[in-house]
């Protein structure tokens, strides 16, 4: 498991001036996204259970400690360090629920060293993971019920990338990975066919297709395009006739003009009586050439996403911040240019009306969902995680009550979410009290 040293320098740096001052008051760190990518409407929170993984487990070893005194931290910080874990709650929203800016995603109460020494790795998750859930979800809305196949793995910025996307992938609707291992580990429908290099190993592409087909009867499908697409179609009608198969067929189109392609492989298929024969699409489709295929009629059954989504090229990052609302009691915030934050613990209120950003202790409108709920306390988990299923119809619930211009895939419209009246006041007192202390007040 990932341990304490997983962190930036400077939360160690703090951590070690709260602790050997005895400053041990609770605090609350609110993790959220400051402003959205101007492509994105919304966004897919995930990357909790990673989170809680890691809060659960996360200490300092005597490795560990030996290294922090090669950089220069003392006896005093070392032996504070040494016995701290993170005994703390978080609150949260649960994995697969869509968000707005500004809105916790979650929100973390704990001694405040602990709690400060924690940001880097939960930033880091947050972010990585529903930046690939939020690109994966603009492809099944681009899809509108055509299977969608996440063959990202090669180009992600490493393995851990790979089963982050196949995982969030799969939570917002995908019907399976090319990536074996995420396949077992998360219970996902594993699918691949063959390279173009297995077609040009062999004397013909003809023999290729016989040579897959007779070692993969129930899952053949015929990559068309290595040579020439629509002879390569013929090539498989042939194949199939030759090999008498009848279930799971398809061929693959990889390049080339997909909508003409596939509207001649169609064709081609269906004449020869194979009309269940599906076609599949790739090729490094973004999410709006996948929505310009589906609009236009395209005969394609289904898409394999990698390149674009794996590495969520066109917004690649979010905003994420985590910034302290609350020690020891009293409300905080900073004031910084197109930087300043909101004071104390919040919640999420979600009704038809809207968002309703509060304080977590007030009561929400009438017949609105609280989106926040504790999922630890005391440093552990409160329930077991929840499957696979259980946030992938989160998502098609909270999809389905997205704002129209918010779900576009172009020039989406965003979702600004308003303040309670308490919550503003709190500010506004803050605020104050910000300007004072600012201003050298006691």
């Amino acid at each position: 498991m990932p341990g304490a040293l997983l962190t930036d320098l400077y939360e160690l740096n703090m951590a070690a001036s709260y602790l050997r001052r005895g400053m041990d008051g609770l605090a609350t760190f609110s993790l959220y996204v400051r402003g959205l990518p101007k492509q994105r409407g919304f966004l897919v929170a995930v990357g909790l259970e990673a989170c809680l993984d890691f809060l659960e487990t996360v200490s300092f070893d005597d490795d560990d400690l030996a290294y922090l005194s090669s950089v220069g931290f003392d006896d005093r910080a070392l032996e504070d360090f040494r016995g701290l874990r993170f005994d703390g709650e978080v609150w949260a929203v649960p994995e697969g629920r869509i968000v707005y800016s500004e809105e916790p995603i979650l929100e973390v109460t704990a001694p405040v060293a602990v709690g400060q020494l924690v940001e880097t790795y939960l930033l880091n998750q947050i972010t990585l993971h529903t930046t690939l859930a939020t690109k994966a979800a603009r492809y099944v809305i681009a899809a509108d019920g055509h299977d969608l196949v996440d063959f990202a793995f090669r180009r992600t910025h490493g393995t851990e990338a790979a089963m982050a996307v196949a995982r969030a992938s799969a939570m917002v609707g995908f019907a399976a990975t090319s990536n074996v291992e995420a396949a077992r580990r998360y219970g996902l429908t594993v699918a691949g066919t063959m390279a173009h290099a297995f077609i040009e190993a062999f004397p013909s592409e003809r023999q290729a297709f016989r040579a897959f087909a007779e070692d993969h009867p129930e899952r053949t499908t015929f990559l068309v395009d290595t040579y020439d697409t629509l002879n390569g179609v013929r090539n498989a009608i042939e194949t199939i006739r030759q090999l008498d198969l009848a279930d799971h067929l398809g061929v693959r189109l990889d390049s080339g003009d997909l909508d003409s392609l596939a509207r001649g492989a169609r064709e081609l298929l269906d004449a020869a009586g194979l009309t269940d024969a599906r076609i599949f699409a790739s090729g490094g489709l973004d999410e709006l050439e996948v929505d310009e295929l589906v609009r236009a009629g395209a005969p394609v059954d289904a898409f394999g996403i990698g390149t674009q989504m794996g590495v969520s090229a066109d917004a690649p990052y979010v905003d994420s911040v985590y910034k302290l609302t609350e020690y020891d009691g009293e409300p905080k915030l900073k004031l910084s240019s197109d930087k300043a934050t909101a004071p104390g613990r919040k919640q999420v209120w979600r009704s038809g009306d809207g968002d309703l950003l509060t304080l977590r202790e007030e009561p929400g409108p009438d017949g609105a969902e609280a989106m926040l709920a504790p999922v630890m306390r005391d440093g552990r988990r409160l329930a077991p995680s929840p499957s696979l299923d259980e946030s992938r119809e989160r998502f098609r619930a909270d999809l389905a009550g997205v704002p129209t211009k918010a779900r576009r895939l172009t020039h989406p419209e965003h979702v600004v979410v308003p303040h309670s009246a308490a919550l503003r006041e709190l500010t506004v007192t803050t605020r104050a009290e910000a300007m004072r202390r600012s201003a050298g007040g006691a």
